[in-house]
């Protein structure tokens, strides 16, 4: 994870009255790679679910604002139950975490009443408290190498990244739910194989969530994964990346929102989205203007039921856990 510092030459008019208001209420601001660029430069921290999480559970501030959608926001309350949690804009939802309710994991379960539980971290609260694991991308296979292999595991939403621990890990008693991020489903082999031929010489980094995965995992699995400098990895896994890597130009497979990250992490590289319309709604709906609203008056505080906070933080302690 990095800070949010700005490496750009020019500052957004609000910056510093937020980072005044911040300093104020005693807040640290904590914003998702995908974030608009100017809430990501004005953060405390940038980074993935997991890394954000981390940094929530070991804040000293007594308020935590969320920049990013709402689970990831109430995954901070569940962990820092003593603490203010404030999210700029509470329609900042996730088309993932919409496709499994509780209500439906229930029943799953119930199906597989033998199995272990591994969601994703994007998911309700709720969904959380009947997880006996949560992940993130950059930890799911580490997740389920640490279940016993002859127990069956159910893993859920994202059915593509399901596929890739699957595929990573060779375990045949994985069942999958078949839910999708909206933006990463929409990414096509044709989409990738068009960027890359722009851009030859590029490293090739494309995110698990995407719908094209299985694909690209057979093909890199026939291929020399070195040769053809293609990567399925992270967020946290492409900044670190472009970070070491001696080559200069990257062509990335994951919501837009990253480049700017990449950018300033890596400056004099170059990086090229696979498509323009890896765009998140829900994540660009935060603003700068919202973010000074929130420091001034307060809003929006995500709070979690008590009993299903006391449910869902061991499953999220344990994805805090393993990294």
């Amino acid at each position: 994870m990095t800070t949010g510092t700005n490496l750009s030459t020019a500052q957004h008019p609000l910056a510093d009255r937020i980072r005044d208001l911040a300093h104020k209420r005693n807040a640290v601001i904590l914003a998702h790679n995908y974030q608009l660029p100017d809430v990501q430069d004005v953060a405390d921290f940038v980074g993935d679910s997991l890394g954000l999480s981390q940094e929530a559970a070991r804040s000293n501030a007594d308020v935590i604002v969320f920049c990013g959608v709402h689970f990831m926001a109430e995954t901070a309350s569940i962990l820092c139950p003593d603490k203010t949690v404030l999210i700029p804009d509470l329609e900042a939802g996730c088309s993932l975490s919409d496709t499994l309710t509780a209500a439906q994991l229930k029943a799953w379960k119930e199906r597989y009443p033998e199995a272990a539980v591994v969601t994703y971290v994007n998911t309700s609260a709720a969904v959380k408290a009947l997880s006996d694991y949560c992940c993130t991308s950059s930890n799911a296979v580490k997740v389920v190498q640490s279940i016993p292999e002859d127990q069956p595991v159910l893993f859920g939403p994202d059915m593509f990244l399901g596929a890739f621990v699957a595929r990573t890990t060779g375990r045949k008693n994985l069942h999958l739910w078949a839910g999708e991020c909206h933006v990463h489903a929409a990414v096509r082999p044709e989409d990738v194989e068009r960027a890359r031929e722009a851009h030859p010489g590029a490293d090739f980094l494309i995110h698990p969530e995407c719908g094209c995965v299985t694909s690209c995992m057979v093909y890199l699995k026939d291929k020399d994964l070195k040769q053809e400098n293609a990567f399925i990895t992270s967020t946290e896994g492409m900044v670190r990346h472009v970070t070491a890597s001696p080559k200069r130009e990257f062509v990335v497979a994951t919501e837009t929102g990253i480049l700017h990250r990449m950018k300033n992490v890596a400056p004099g590289k170059a990086f090229f989205p696979v498509s323009d319309a890896m765009e998140c709604k829900y994540m660009k709906m935060i603003t700068m203007e919202k973010l000074v609203r929130t420091l001034d008056q307060g809003v929006y505080e995500v709070k979690v039921p008590k009993d299903i906070a006391e449910r869902a933080r061991l499953p999220i302690e344990r994805m805090v856990a393993i990294t």
